[in-house]
């Protein structure tokens, strides 16, 4: 579990110089940095080797608690996989740059992701499944993402659902000559992503900028925002203090808009937010729950067997 670093002073005071516009103003403001966090290694899963950018409850990331970046093209890192194991209270995101993993569930779900594909599983009141990576006989490049997201309250124990999102499926908006964006959730320039009635109101999307020109980019004001660099550095305020590099992550303060500008010709990055839920948090392994009894209750039927609920007609 990784720790968030705020920035010192400095940035506090610059903060407060800049002054910004409120959303009152006539001029939308723009977000400037609450944290910059560096990714660590960890195991998970039967002994996968990957980098945690966060896995943690923090009030700036809310409604997510963990994304992983896995990475190699070393099949030893990342051959044992995830077998089955359970899931209750959350969303699972997987999002795949590159090679294939084969999946299956408790709902009879079976398939393989490939490059540039999602699998969308919203574990609600609990689902079993497995991730196991498949290695190519040439190419054993494996590149991807994992994130979770909470549910509230009113939505632990709805029915699970699952979706895998080919590639094909998910949009690319261009924004002037030199920024490219996948959306995956959510909306840019009336575009929108498969993704869509997810309670948190997320937005997820790949943005590349292919040049040294700055991209400015508009976001919902009360959603938490935060941005994971895949590619390339670059500043992700307008006031250029920071220059990010590949494997951190930048947890944005609020407001109604992002400004970033690569250092060199290509930049990188995922930009995710939601809308936060402010409830409190229990959590162990790969269940999340809102208190300690409700938590001891799904170990319990898992152990006994009763975690899996009856699916209603029609619900997949």
């Amino acid at each position: 579990m990784v720790s968030v670093k705020v920035l010192g002073p400095k940035h506090k005071i610059r903060e407060g110089k800049r002054g910004g516009t409120s959303r009152k103003g006539s001029l939308a403001s723009v977000r400037v940095i609450f944290s910059i966090e560096k990714s660590r290694r960890t195991i998970e899963g039967a002994g996968v080797r990957l980098k945690r950018a966060f896995g943690l409850v923090h009030p700036s990331l809310d409604p997510f608690l963990l994304l992983d970046d896995f990475h190699s093209d070393n099949p030893e890192d990342y051959i044992a996989g995830f077998p089955w194991h359970p899931h209750r209270g959350i969303e699972t995101i997987t999002y795949l740059l590159h090679g294939k993993v084969e999946h299956g569930d408790s709902l009879g779900n079976r398939g393989v992701i490939q490059s540039g594909e999602v699998q969308w599983m919203t574990a609600g009141s609990g689902i079993i499944h497995q991730e196991m990576p498949l290695p190519g006989k040439h190419d054993t490049l494996l590149r991807g993402f994992q994130l979770w997201a909470n549910l509230p309250a009113s939505h632990k124990m709805m029915e699970p659902r699952y979706r895998d999102i080919p590639g094909d499926q998910i949009p690319e908006v261009r924004i002037g000559k030199n920024a490219r964006i996948r959306v995956i959730s959510g909306e840019v320039s009336g575009v929108g992503g498969p993704v869509q009635g997810v309670i948190t109101d997320p937005t997820y999307l790949d943005i590349t900028i292919t040049s040294g020109l700055p991209l400015r980019l508009p976001v919902k004001h009360d959603h938490n925002v935060f941005a994971y660099v895949i590619e390339g550095e670059g500043y992700f305020e307008k006031y250029k203090e920071d220059l990010v590099a590949p494997d951190h992550l930048v947890v944005y303060r609020e407001g109604d808009e992002i400004l970033v500008t690569p250092e060199e010709e290509r930049l990188r990055f995922l930009l995710i937010g939601g809308k936060p839920i402010r409830e409190p948090v229990a959590w162990r392994g790969s269940i999340v729950m809102n208190t300690k009894e409700e938590l001891g209750r799904a170990f319990e039927e898992y152990e006994q067997g009763t975690f899996i609920r009856p699916q209603r007609a029609g619900v997949s």
